[in-house]
This record gives C-alpha cells, structure tokens and sequence, in this order.
C-alpha cells in the first residue's frame, strides 16, 4: 500500500507547526534576539527557494501560489527586522535627563 505524498506532506506540516510552536515558546527571553536574526536568515532562504519554486511551475496555480510565498516570507523578513531591532532598544542605556529646575510656590 502506498501512501499520498499530498498526506505525508500535510503530516510533515502539522507536526512543524506542532514542534515549532512548542520549540518558540521555552525560549528563555535572554535568546530572543538571536533567534529572530536566526529567523530572518531561514525566512530570506524561504525567498530565493519560493522564486525558484515558482519560476520552475508551469500552471498558473503554481505561479500564484509561489508569488505568495514570496510575499509573505518578505513581510516576515521585514517583520523580524523590526522586532529585532526593538529588543535591541530595549537592552541599550538610557541617557540621563539633565535635572529640572524646583518650581517656586506660589504666593
């Protein structure tokens, strides 16, 4: 007996999503930051393999579908970007505020 490529690739996926998920959320917070640059390296790859990918396609679903891919992996490329770079304003210093003037009460 044979079985679907179409259901190994679905078992493939959710069992991804399922070890994926549990793999994101044990991160401790100290290695956040180098795990989304992580990310976006894996999500640039995602690019060049979704270009390839719809560029070999012939039908128009195909083509459609690796657009797609392309677009969303971008977004979360640029996405990761902006998360990166935020919890790296978290850890610089904060510059001292020069001390204010005491008000006078008034009479």
């Amino acid at each position: 007996m044979e079985v679907s490529h179409t259901i190994i690739n679905l078992i493939i996926f959710v069992l991804s999503i399922y070890v994926g998920y549990h793999v994101v959320w044990t991160v401790t917070p100290a290695l956040h930051t180098p795990l989304m640059a992580v990310t976006n390296a894996i999500s640039a790859i995602v690019i060049v393999g979704a270009m390839l990918a719809a560029a070999l396609t012939e039908t128009a679903l195909g083509k459609s579908m690796g657009v797609l891919a392309v677009a969303l992996a971008a977004v979360n490329v640029f996405g990761g970007f902006l998360v990166t770079r935020r919890m790296l304003e978290m850890f610089k210093k904060k510059d001292k505020k020069p001390a204010t003037a005491v008000a006078q009460p008034a009479h």
